[in-house]
């Protein structure tokens, strides 16, 4: 074996500390959901990586684990308290056991459009509720686009509230959800995502609610062949970071990730309303009933909701800025 030269050998310790140097310097977030990879949530997310390696030039990287890979939503946040995952998505339904003020979102029929609602998001309003967990070590980011969520049944169409009598239908874990499937006459059920497939088969319940993309990718529709769009809740989808990586990074960092955010957002609400109508088709030809029904029941049913939050003078607060809200 030849001998190294002084030069070669040289060259190899600078090679080798630049090498670790930059390794050191790089720095991988962690970011775990619980949805399809064909869904427009992993999508943006996607995006939101090809925008940190651009932005931070690689020294950022995001890895992305789909699929409930590292445990259902309220796991990963807890996860996140404790600081063993970087980042997740959840839905605000659960979030709320988090960050009590985000309860408000799952309150029905509370904004008039989907204008409404990404005026309330991008503004003073959801930049409030994003902060809101900072003192539970979770840091909001931004707002996916979630639909409205709407009924689906095994045996037999909802058209009123009546016809949730007697029916167990799956929740999310949020005390909101559940407060108002009780009043609109079912039995709320928390299930995970994860089992919600099965527990349809077996007849763990008889019925579960959540958006058209949901619905399709899910494949809820080959156990459930009713949907009743209702669209009693819009319930945004949060990003979330732990605030033990956020104060970790470096201002220009926190200034990478949040431009690699605020493009995904946008991306995905536009995937989103793309998904909806793909997948309201699907789900007719598949084989399923959809039916549009008069709100005016449903909405008369849980309006009484309202007034129990009199006595939460935050969340009460905020419902009146909402419907103040233009």
């Amino acid at each position: 074996m030849k001998k190294l030269t002084p030069v070669f050998i040289l060259f190899l310790l600078i090679f080798t500390f630049t090498s670790c140097e930059i390794s050191q310097k790089e720095k991988t977030i962690k970011l775990a959901h619980g949805l399809d990879m064909s869904h427009p949530v992993h999508k943006a997310m996607m995006l939101m990586g090809e925008e940190l390696d651009k932005n931070s030039k690689g020294a950022l990287k995001l890895e992305i684990y789909p699929n409930q890979q590292l445990g259902s939503e309220r796991q990963c946040l807890e996860l996140l308290q404790i600081g063993s995952l970087g980042m997740t998505k959840v839905s605000a339904a659960v979030m709320e056991n988090f960050s009590p003020n985000m309860k408000v979102f799952g309150l029905p029929f509370l904004f008039k459009d989907r204008a409404h609602t990404f005026n309330v998001l991008d503004g003073d309003i959801g930049k409030e509720l994003l902060d809101g967990g900072q003192k539970y070590w979770l840091k909001g980011l931004g707002y996916y686009d979630s639909g409205s969520r709407s009924f689906y049944t095994k045996e037999k169409p909802i058209q009123t509230p009546k016809d949730l009598e007697g029916l167990k239908i799956r929740v999310m874990e949020s005390v909101t959800a559940m407060n108002m499937v009780n009043k609109l006459g079912g039995s709320p059920t928390p299930i995970s995502w994860g089992e919600l497939y099965t527990s349809l088969q077996q007849g763990v319940v008889d019925g579960a609610e959540n958006n058209p993309p949901s619905f399709y990718l899910s494949r809820h529709y080959e156990v459930c062949k009713y949907y009743t769009l209702d669209e009693h809740t819009t319930i945004p989808d949060v990003l979330i970071i732990s605030t033990h990586l956020w104060e970790d990074l470096s201002d220009e960092e926190q200034g990478w990730l949040q431009s690699a955010v605020d493009t995904s957002v946008q991306y995905q609400r536009e995937l989103w309303a793309t998904s909806e109508l793909e997948a309201l088709e699907a789900v007719k030809k598949a084989g399923v009933e959809v039916a549009r029904p008069d709100k005016s029941s449903f909405k008369n049913k849980v309006k009484s909701i309202y007034e129990e939050y009199k006595d939460d003078i935050p969340v009460y607060n905020l419902i009146k800025r909402i419907q103040e809200n233009q």
